[in-house]
């Protein structure tokens, strides 16, 4: 049996890791793609663009680690089918469910090696991903002027803005002729700079423009007073537009962490915290509850105690809304309306309005707690996949052995499709709270559980011979079982016809 365990091990190493660096590749040029837009323009070295490649790809191997067990589970066990090694393994008296127990072993372990890498390493890389893409997103674009184009250059801060436009731009030399520079970073003054040509460089630290200006003329307009205007002539002029950086600064990281950057010991201590600020939040809308009826029953004096400090008389209320602008109220300050002595509409109206601010408090924190509660969650079921892809895999692919790799990606993308699909639709509704928040991470998994034990239970049947299993079959079987409640009801239809 050790032959055979090496044996089944080996038939999935080299289709696992063909499968994981295919799939692998797919999504992370696919994740890559959805970047360029934050990276291209910035001016960023190479070895920023390689750190922002290595943080994706965590994330990245998370999602096709459980779809490359899948893939290499329904090609080993159809290969060994359409070979005729299943036959002779069943002819010899070998269980084809003792041929699982190796694979199950090694989707038990990666299930454990996932765990602790979405544990401790992936919210780390989250974490580092989304504080250098805050950096790249504050520095400014590299300066790639374009001729015959009003050309937009901000500071860094923004604070300095600056339009450049030129008839002509050598980017061999830096040369530019007929220059406009509209200079808008005092609002009050703005400055309009012309020149016959220019040439264009930075600073020592990488962090100013320097233009270097010939033969033009400098307008300024004070909009304060329009009568106030300057017009200033020069052979040679030096203008510095600071601010405009092209070296990225990195920052002190963020110490704030979204859900998806928590180890399951965050994600746990923060789910209970939010538990103990809602469950207070309760205790002080029962708490009021309880005061607003006491003051409705216990008249003006309430006979409560404690009641008027969060009821005060409505008289009293009044005065100290009104004193908050004694010039402006000073009539109806000195002239409150009388109290009656009735007090129910006012408790009621104050009642509920602090009761509709407890209300959205209350939301906002299940809130929290459901969409914590369905990241921890994920942190096992995805890993569990690997569990359930292996159970799923090996009937599918012992039914139809001759389907071949066409079989094989048909199978995946129907597997991969609905699970993440699910996966997804289950997220969104936990975090609404529309379920409860471990139903939607695990729901893809329950469901392929069922489907694996009704495969697993007809294994060993002739049928999952290479007498059949062709793609005709798979579409024969996929029609027959869709027919098949139709079919019945035609059948008992026709039995109360004859009676």
């Amino acid at each position: 049996m050790r032959i055979l365990t090496r044996y089944m091990l080996r038939a999935h190493l080299g289709p696992f890791l063909f499968a994981l660096s295919v799939l692998t590749s797919i999504v992370f040029i696919n994740t890559i793609a959805r970047r360029i837009e934050d990276l291209a323009g910035k001016g960023l070295g190479t070895w920023v663009i390689i750190e922002v490649g290595l943080l994706s790809l965590p994330h990245v191997i998370a999602l096709t680690l459980p779809m490359a067990v899948l893939v290499a589970v329904l090609y080993a066990f159809s290969q060994m089918a359409a070979d005729n090694e299943i036959t002779a393994l069943k002819a010899s008296g070998v269980n084809l469910l003792r041929l699982m127990v190796p694979v199950l072993a090694a989707g038990v372990l990666l299930f454990g090696a996932m765990v602790y890498f979405n544990d401790r390493i992936l919210p780390e890389t989250n974490h580092r991903l989304k504080n250098l893409l805050a950096d790249i997103a504050r520095k400014s674009p590299t300066l790639q002027l374009r001729e015959q184009v009003i050309n937009e250059i901000r500071s860094e801060n923004y604070r300095s803005r600056y339009y450049l436009r030129a008839a002509h731009i050598d980017p061999g030399t830096n040369r530019m002729r007929d220059v406009v520079i509209y200079d808008l970073s005092v609002p009050s003054e703005p400055r309009t700079v012309y020149a016959d040509s220019g040439h264009l460089t930075f600073s020592e630290d990488q962090t100013n423009l320097l233009m270097i200006l010939y033969d033009g003329w400098i307008n300024q307009v004070d909009e304060k007073n329009r009568e106030n205007f300057q017009r200033v002539y020069f052979r040679e002029q030096l203008m510095q537009l600071t601010g405009v950086n092209t070296v990225l600064e990195r920052e002190q990281s963020s110490e704030y962490r979204s859900d998806r950057e928590m180890s399951l010991a965050q994600l746990q201590a923060t789910i209970d915290t939010a538990r103990t600020k809602l469950d207070s939040l309760r205790l002080q809308a029962a708490s009021l509850g309880r005061a607003a009826v006491a003051m409705a029953l216990g008249g003006p004096a309430g006979q409560a105690p404690g009641v008027e400090d969060r009821f005060p008389p409505p008289s009293a209320a009044y005065a100290v809304n009104v004193g908050d602008f004694p010039d402006r109220y000073s009539e109806e300050l000195n002239n409150p309306p009388p109290d009656d002595g009735s007090t129910s509409d006012y408790v009621a109206e104050r009642s509920a309005s602090e009761l509709a601010a407890f209300q959205n408090r209350a939301r906002t924190l299940q809130r929290r707690i459901n969409e914590f509660s369905v990241e921890w969650h994920k942190k096992w079921a995805i890993p569990f996949a690997c569990i359930v892809f292996v159970l799923i895999g090996a009937p599918l692919a012992v039914r139809f052995p001759r389907g071949g790799a066409g079989m094989v990606i048909l199978f995946s993308v129907i597997v991969f499709g609905i699970y993440y699909i699910s996966l997804i639709g289950g997220e969104a509704l936990g975090d609404a709270g529309t379920i409860r928040p471990f139903v939607g991470p695990w729901l893809p998994n329950i469901a392929f559980l069922g489907l694996a034990a009704w495969g697993l239970s007809r294994i060993g049947r002739e049928t999952s011979t290479t007498r059949g299993g062709g793609f005709d079959d798979f579409v024969h079987t996929t029609k027959e079982f869709l027919t098949r409640p139709f079919r019945r009801r035609r059948t008992a239809t026709a039995g109360a016809g004859a009676d």
